[in-house]
């Protein structure tokens, strides 16, 4: 309730530092500290990052990276946060640019250029993979404001999400410190069980896009939205049940390996969304899309965002999963 109220509270942001201030009064109220994965209230920790998305997917791409790293420092053992910090999860590998790091006492030296770094002007602090000399991916946790750091304006030209201010960072000898070990972050339960999470915030916008058809439908009856709004809730209430069996299976299983509940969950949510923006497009019209600006807002949004899944390569290792495995794996 609390959450729900203070987002209530808050109406648009204008931008990147509207956002980080948006983050940063999350965090002083204390509706960042979310149920940890596999904790036994994984549906709720979904159900917040869901509801944060419903209200504003740049504010939840920076909630979302920030309770992300959050849980990975708390999973990995690593020194407590500072008091007031809110973070960046930056973990993109594109080829064209590596973080590298070399080891000075316990401290890390951190070079090199890091893509898509979200909310990265923004943020007291960052948690990036990086490599270290022996080429082993390396989680590195930074203070942003240090010589050796610059946030570029480069990057990011997309209209959808602009405001989340996802740049490229260049180190240059900053100073880090490791977050558990090399190739902790991939190897650990929470990297599979975080990848739901990302798929409960593209369910909330979803969920909220078609508020907006079933809100038109309750005053305007019209038969061909009704069909539309039907189609729209048979696929979310399927989601809904697919991400509540997740997060029930996760807090059975926790150390479990989820990586292919997390690909079929993504899959699953990938799809929803996908219908859910078709048929909420043809039923309500341009109205929303042209005098609506937090429909429009989410329009142009989640397409961006829900490209964090890597769509058919995503499928074809969920494929590769399954294909060994032995008859009957889809019996009632």
């Amino acid at each position: 309730m609390a959450l729900h109220g203070f987002l209530q509270g808050s109406r648009g942001y204008a931008d990147t530092q509207a956002l980080g201030d948006a983050l940063k009064a999350l965090q002083e109220e204390g509706l960042d500290q979310l149920p940890l994965p596999g904790s036994g209230q994984t549906l709720a920790r979904f159900s917040r990052l869901a509801q944060v998305a419903g209200h504003d997917l740049r504010l939840c791409k920076l909630f979302e990276g920030h309770t992300d790293a959050l849980a990975i420092i708390a999973e990995l053992d690593s020194p407590l946060p500072p008091l007031g910090s809110t973070w960046g999860m930056w973990a993109a590998e594109p080829p064209t640019n590596k973080v590298r790091v070399r080891r000075d006492g316990h401290r890390l030296i951190v070079d090199g250029c890091k893509a898509w770094c979200s909310g990265a002007a923004v943020v007291s602090h960052g948690l990036l993979t990086a490599w270290d000399e022996e080429d082993h991916q390396q989680l590195v946790a930074v203070e942003m404001r240090q010589p050796g750091i610059t946030v570029t304006d480069k990057g990011w030209n997309a209209v959808g999400m602009a405001a989340t201010g996802s740049v490229e960072i260049v180190f240059d000898g900053a100073r880090g410190i490791a977050v558990g070990g090399p190739g902790d972050y991939l190897s650990r339960p929470g990297f599979w069980q975080g990848g739901i999470g990302i798929a409960a915030c593209w369910y909330g916008a979803a969920q909220r896009l078609a508020e907006a058809l079933r809100e038109q439908c309750s005053k305007r009856p019209e038969p061909h939205a009704l069909a539309h709004l039907g189609a729209v809730d048979s696929v979310l209430n399927s989601a809904a049940c697919v991400l509540r069996d997740s997060a029930e299976q996760v807090d059975r299983n926790p150390k479990a390996n989820a990586r292919r509940l997390a690909q079929q969950v993504r899959a699953s949510i990938e799809d929803t969304v996908e219908q859910v923006i078709h048929h909420v497009g043809r039923a309500v019209g341009a109205g929303p899309y042209c005098k609506d600006a937090h429909f429009a807002q989410l329009m142009a949004d989640l397409p961006v965002y829900v490209r964090q899944s890597h769509a058919e390569r995503d499928l074809a290792a969920l494929g590769e999963l399954v294909a060994g495995e032995p008859t009957g794996r889809w019996q009632l």
